[in-house]
């Protein structure tokens, strides 16, 4: 039987990771505030959900500790929403186009 060491973060960690996502949330509620252009905001907004998904997912789901080839399992199932959204919420993109 091999010997399987767990490394785990401590509770300073876990408090730390939280600080940043509602940082990050903080920011993304500012971004709502503010009169940006449509598409600037939604790459901000886009990017700002993809780092706190990641955030949650290295830590609270503990991928940060698992193998590598395990976490690029989530690749394709985040292709798969992607595409999922774009079929089924077709407006956000219609929206975008017609403003041009």
């Amino acid at each position: 039987m091999s010997e399987h060491t767990a490394n785990h973060a401590t509770s300073r960690t876990f408090l730390l990771v939280w600080i940043g996502l509602v940082a990050l949330t903080m920011i993304e509620v500012w971004l709502a505030y503010i009169r940006l252009d449509l598409r600037l905001m939604l790459i901000l907004l886009l990017g700002l959900s993809v780092c706190k998904a990641g955030m949650i997912m290295s830590f609270f789901m503990h991928l940060k500790y698992e193998k590598f080839s395990l976490t690029l399992l989530l690749v394709p199932a985040l292709v798969v929403c992607i595409c999922l959204m774009a079929i089924f919420f077709p407006d956000g993109i219609r929206a975008l186009q017609m403003r041009n």
